[in-house]
């Protein structure tokens, strides 16, 4: 396009509308309970790369700007579905050839013995070029602690390819905040080749509710009253239990209530079930939980976790 083919004025509007940009943010909000600030900041990078293509068909700016991004939270918190969302946002507006997601952790980059790391990288680099590689718990790339480790080996790597290839592929680096925060600090290249760091809040215990509902809904099952009482008190006190891994956590609380569910009716049936019957989830079938043993003040974790 020569400088007199350049257009003087630019239609966000149209191209926002004609890039697609529109449904994934629906998409996402769709899927995705919570998250507002998340989602803001989705939003803003859309508007940024749809402002990027708008200078550069007026040929105010060259080159490719850095997408490479951390990802901070705890887990189930959606890092990895909005990063599926992320290489779809940005296939759609052409800043990477095929919108694919390729999701590793260490075992997947380091090797076990010399020679072994560069090859595994390398292949990993190979299969996510056009696409977004998010490498989940990427602290664990580093242990300082081992002078025999290879993870520094897999980092030269990644920190090469970032920036030589930046226009064929985004990096996301994800994990727990703190950790993330002294990753960077022990490598500073990382650092200075994020340009987009998006914190994900753990989910309400309201939020958590409304999750485990859709959860269910989307396998026709229901909750009746007395067992939605049960799953908001199994939230209110799971919160506060190690390994909590917010809608992760509450997807496997739903799928041990179904097992139980399944052998109440296989042993209590004296007779055909209908459909409500092998569809809905009863108070004793949340109840029955770990969660509730152990003399735990149910009700006392219910009213601290309302509290804050």
């Amino acid at each position: 396009m020569t400088e007199d083919d350049r257009p003087t004025h630019v239609d966000l509007a149209a191209s926002f509308a004609e890039s697609g940009v529109r449904e994934v943010l629906e998409d996402l909000d769709r899927t995705l309970v919570g998250l507002a600030p998340v989602k803001a900041r989705i939003r803003e990078t859309a508007a940024l790369l749809l402002v990027d293509q708008a200078r550069r068909k007026m040929g105010l700016a060259t080159g490719t700007p850095t997408l490479h991004m951390s990802f901070t939270g705890n887990p189930g918190t959606g890092k990895t579905t909005v990063a599926l969302r992320m290489a779809d946002l940005l296939h759609r507006l052409g800043y990477v050839r095929k919108g694919h997601l390729v999701t590793v952790t260490r075992d997947d980059l380091v090797g076990q013995y010399i020679g072994h790391t560069a090859p595994k990288t390398k292949e990993v680099l190979k299969k996510a070029m056009g696409g977004v590689l998010f490498i989940d718990e990427a602290y664990y790339l580093y242990r300082p602690e081992n002078e025999r480790d290879y993870g520094q080996e897999a980092i030269e790597i990644l920190l090469q390819v970032m920036e030589n290839n930046r226009d064929d592929l985004v990096v996301i680096l994800a994990g727990y905040a703190d950790r993330m925060d002294r990753f960077f600090a022990s490598n500073p290249g990382f650092r200075s080749r994020i340009a987009h760091h998006i914190e994900f809040p753990d989910y309400s215990d309201d939020e958590l509710l409304f999750i485990a509902e859709g959860m269910l809904r989307t396998q026709n099952y229901t909750l009746d009253p007395e067992a939605r009482k049960a799953m908001a008190a199994y939230v209110a006190a799971r919160r506060h239990q190690p390994h909590f891994a917010n809608a992760r956590s509450i997807r496997n609380a739903l799928d041990r209530a179904r097992l139980r569910q399944a052998n109440r009716l296989f042993n209590e049936a004296r007779g055909p079930l209908d459909a409500a019957e092998l569809s809905t989830l009863t108070a004793p079938d949340i109840r029955a939980s770990r969660v509730f043993q152990g003399g735990l003040d149910v009700d006392r974790a219910s009213r601290q976790a309302a509290a804050e």
